[in-house]
């Protein structure tokens, strides 16, 4: 998650069941954030044991898909409402009531609504699902037509951090406009999705039930499991002139303050094709935008400090909600002018045309810190759309020391990330190593995804549900033990009739001991 963070401490192997906080002790957002992530780990563990991969309540399982087209101008599916569990994860597909206006003044009966108003269905449909941002215009979001071949609607599932930058009702304004925001969140992101019969391996047109789960268990299976590993390491530069009194002069990390690599995947596919993005600030550093005109943005603020503002080179990422939740990757673009009393900046182009014309999406630059390509044997590799193409097999040297190595054969997924801390008392990063203190290779700390199939849309027909459900634990008891039941609770009163009765007469007794002895 995109968040300023210290470091991120939960690992399931370990098998901690709390964080326990000490007298006297310094409190960090690490502990803070393991102990949630510990108690999530649980309860979502504990949801998909007894649930299955995948299901929903039986009386309230959301997301039934209906298809809708043919009479109108664009196919759709209507979402119905109700909640599923997918590996765990609760998904609420319920869509919220909106709320009633005032009546105006000038109406003769203030009392009476107006029935005129148009009022949102109980449904979402696959153009306005809430993290979807589906959009026509584009040919690959438009539903295939089921008339020549049916296809699959599933559901998939993944978690996003969120912060004041995309929903403003966060920052609390009671601590002044130029007060940065506090905590963050991370939010369940679900998209209806479809999903060609080609694309599970399947050629039959009427395949049951059981054939079309086993197809899609298997491509989720390639789907959720990354290939790409990466490892990280620091070696002391040739040329470490840093000022010994700031930096350790055996240090390898040569970094003056600590800091939170983020290296993260902006082009997916193969080691060719893809690229990566780099933040010394686990990506968190972003600015709110007010206003964009050609390539001059205005900002609602240039930062808090000299480390968390923006400077001339700079790469930056225009973006905003929907394009955070499709995982689509942006030109990173380069930052060529500063105009500090109007909180603008020029950029080296005009982001494009679908991203951030809209104020509801909340647009915002996210500040990335790679300038150039890694440097290797007097060569600089050349950003590829702001980014730097991905070298499989030698180590990247991103700055201060700090390295990082692709493993060769690997298949990368725009949003995947890896996690480095680097600190100045050790003068190295954490990483994990071998007996022979060698980096070992990771899978990326996320993104985490997950899918569950919802239904195979035949055409007009309708569509076969694919969900699954489940009951509730709960159910009658036997005659036998409410029998048994009532005789205990008659015990249970019998007992506290004789020990109040009791209680009575000792104390009328004490009481007359008493008078007694005043006489």
């Amino acid at each position: 998650m995109h968040a300023d963070l210290s470091r991120l401490t939960f690992r399931p192997e370990r098998h901690y069941s709390a964080v326990i906080a000490q007298q006297g002790r310094v409190q960090l957002d690490a502990d803070a954030n393991e102990q949630t992530a510990i108690q999530l780990h649980q309860a979502r563990t504990v949801a998909a044991d007894l649930i299955g991969q995948h299901g929903g309540p039986r009386k309230y399982a959301g997301f039934r898909i209906e298809y809708v087209g043919g009479k109108h101008d664009i196919d759709t599916l209507h979402i119905h409402g109700g909640r599923y569990y997918v590996d765990g994860i609760l998904c609420d597909a319920y869509r919220p009531a909106p709320g009633t206006p005032v009546p105006d003044e000038n109406t003769e009966d203030s009392g009476e609504q107006d029935s005129s108003a148009a009022q949102p269905p109980e449904y979402w449909t696959y153009w306005d699902q809430p993290d979807g941002h589906r959009d026509p215009e584009k040919p690959g979001d438009r539903l295939p037509s089921p008339a020549q071949n049916p296809f699959l609607v599933y559901l998939k599932v993944w978690e996003r951090s969120v912060s004041a930058a995309e929903d403003p009702t966060l920052r609390e304004v009671a601590l002044g406009a130029a007060m940065p925001d506090t905590a963050a969140r991370v939010k369940v992101v679900w998209q209806v999705l479809p999903l060609s019969l080609t694309e599970l391996g399947i050629e039959d047109a009427e395949p049951s039930k059981e054939v079309v789960r086993a197809a899609f268990d298997k491509w989720a299976l390639r789907e959720a499991a990354p290939s790409a590993r990466l490892a990280a390491r620091s070696e002391r530069p040739d040329h470490a002139d840093e000022d010994p009194c700031l930096v350790k002069p055996d240090a390898r990390y040569r970094g003056p303050e600590n800091q939170l690599y983020r290296v993260e995947v902006h082009e997916g596919g193969e080691a060719g094709d893809a690229t990566f993005k780099w933040s010394r600030e686990n990506g968190s550093v972003v600015f709110p935008v007010d206003e964009l005109d050609g390539t001059w943005v205005q900002l609602a603020s240039l930062g808090h400090d000299d480390k968390l503002d923006l400077d001339v080179g700079d790469r930056v990422e225009f973006t905003d909600t929907a394009y955070a939740s499709r995982l689509e990757p942006l030109p990173l673009l380069r930052v060529e002018e500063l105009d500090l009393p109007g909180r603008r900046v020029r950029l080296s182009a005009e982001p494009e045309q679908s991203v951030g014309r809209l104020a509801h999406l909340h647009p915002f630059l996210r500040r990335w810190d790679h300038h150039d390509g890694p440097k290797r044997k007097g060569r600089t590799t050349s950003p590829r759309g702001g980014a730097v193409p991905v070298t499989e097999g030698e180590w990247l040297p991103l700055e201060d020391g700090v390295e990082v190595y692709f493993a060769k054969g690997g298949t990368y997924r725009t949003g995947d990330h890896w996690i480095v801390p680097a600190r100045t008392a050790t003068g190295s990063v954490e990483w994990p190593v071998d007996a022979a203190r060698k980096p070992l290779l990771q899978a990326p700390a996320g993104i985490a995804r997950h899918f569950a199939p919802l239904a195979l849309v035949k055409g007009e027909s309708g569509a076969v549900d694919l969900r699954l459900a489940f009951g509730p634990l709960a159910s009658s008891i036997p005659a036998a033990d409410e029998a048994t039941l009532a005789a205990e609770a008659r015990a249970r009163e019998e007992e506290a009739a004789a020990e109040s009765s009791g209680s009575r007469s000792q104390t009328t007794a004490e009481a007359e001991d008493a008078v007694e002895g005043d006489n």
